[in-house]
């Protein structure tokens, strides 16, 4: 019964988009007043944050939502926290994992391949602007030309890309024969693999540095401004985010999206329909990989400094579960599943971390370290899983499926012609007589 009632709850909540205008407008004067007044504020990042959510549920049209969630993001959010280091960072690092959630979708929820490797893509775009952006590269190229200026990092981004999209290739030609369980071991295998080569291509020759990692790592530059706070980096995070939404959108609409689709729903039936599985399946790794490189670079350059550490299992598990929560395949789901783990382990995990340290300093509590909420990241990523599974199993925010109207299509001038095997049986017909 209290499922029933939660199931119901919670389908009304994301199904049903009638928020009024007025209210998502007082929703968004009010957190952003908020905002400018609290600092560290986690309630008035998160209202903000949210209003991006109610703009979607809002009863409206397409373009005012789009001018609403551009509003929020370019004007509101940099005009009132633009000058708080602590609001920015959140909201980049929010961003970048939206960036590299969306990148897994087109993996995981288009072609419906399981990938649990996927931050190896993510460490070879960083290792490729990170390697030639410090004087690590003195060490295997002569000449003393290392390390490269912060005009650089603008090219790299489509030199991660590329990098990363040729690892996608390199991993999808031996691996993507196998199918279910057995495509999960070997992903995990590979990013595993990619993580510990770096950790040891210090010898024969220094590439990497091995563990002690590369640093320090060349800032963007843009004009001869020195783009190294996040500010900047919270601007350089939208405009990746929105070329990736743009090319998720445009894959999903288009003849290889569709065939990622097919063979997500029954790979035998599109093998039937004549679909090369493996082509189509490599071009799902490649074009995921390459956003995930594309992030990297990024990445690198606001640390300034990169170690195989920062490149773990559990990175890749979080992505997934960002994927899984938000709803495999939806695109605003996505979003919404990478800023709701994002948030839960930056901000929420960390503050009530803080908030129960500072009761057990001052006496109230007794609060033993093995019991720091911080601590608990995999266990509350599974718990929200399971949630996941029972009351929302499509996610948040589900896919939604392109309803074509047949009646629609049997009036149109293509069903009056004879295409394809019925169109040469006609013209034999036509030729014997």
């Amino acid at each position: 019964m209290v499922k029933q009632v939660i199931a119901n709850a919670t389908g009304s909540l994301f199904k049903d988009r009638q928020v009024p205008l007025l209210l998502t407008l007082l929703w968004i004067a009010s957190f952003t007043l908020a905002l400018y007044i609290l600092e560290k504020s986690v309630l008035a990042f998160m209202g903000i944050l949210l209003s991006l959510l109610l703009v979607y549920y809002t009863k409206t049209s397409q373009t005012v939502k789009v001018v609403l969630g551009a509003l929020i993001l370019l004007v509101l959010i940099p005009l009132v926290a633009g000058d708080n280091r602590y609001y920015m960072e959140v909201a980049t690092q929010v961003g970048i994992y939206v960036a590299m959630a969306l990148g897994l979708n087109i993996v995981v929820g288009f072609a419906g391949l399981l990938d649990l490797g996927y931050v190896a893509f993510f460490a070879a775009g960083a290792y490729a602007y990170a390697i030639f952006a410090t004087a690590q590269a003195n060490h295997f190229i002569p000449g003393d030309l290392f390390p490269l200026g912060g005009e650089w990092f603008w090219p790299f981004l489509l030199v991660g890309l590329i990098v990363a999209a040729l690892f996608g290739i390199l991993l999808g030609l031996p691996v993507l024969r196998v199918k279910g369980d057995y495509l999960a071991i070997v992903t995990l295998g590979f990013g595993e693999i990619i993580r510990i080569i770096f950790n040891n291509l210090n010898k024969p020759i220094n590439i990497t540095n091995g563990p002690q990692g590369l640093t320090p790592v060349a800032t963007p530059v843009l004009f001869g401004v020195q783009m190294n706070t996040p500010f900047y980096y919270y601007f350089i995070v939208l405009f990746v985010i929105a070329f990736i939404v743009l090319a998720n959108i445009r894959f999903e609409r288009s003849r290889l999206g569709r065939a990622w689709i097919a063979i997500r729903e029954d790979e035998l039936a599109a093998q039937s329909m004549g679909i090369p599985l493996l082509n189509t399946k490599l071009a799902a790794f490649a074009a995921g990989a390459s956003f995930a490189g594309v992030v990297g670079v990024i990445f690198a350059a606001k640390q300034t400094f990169i170690d195989p550490t920062s490149f773990t299992l559990m990175e890749s598990i979080g992505i997934l579960v960002m994927v899984i929560l938000g709803g495999s395949g939806s695109i605003p789901g996505v979003v919404l599943g990478a800023a709701f783990v994002t948030i839960l382990q930056v901000q929420l995990l960390k503050e009530f971390s803080n908030f129960l340290h500072g009761l057990n300093s001052s006496g109230v509590i007794s609060l033993p370290n093995q019991l720091d909420p911080s601590k608990f990241q995999r266990l509350v990523f599974g718990i929200l899983l399971i949630l996941a599974a029972l009351y929302r199993p499509n996610g948040l925010i589900p896919a939604k499926r392109n309803i074509n109207d047949i009646e629609a299509i049997k009036k149109s001038r293509f069903a009056k012609e004879k295409l394809g095997i019925l169109a040469n049986l006609n013209e034999g017909k036509r030729q014997s007589g």
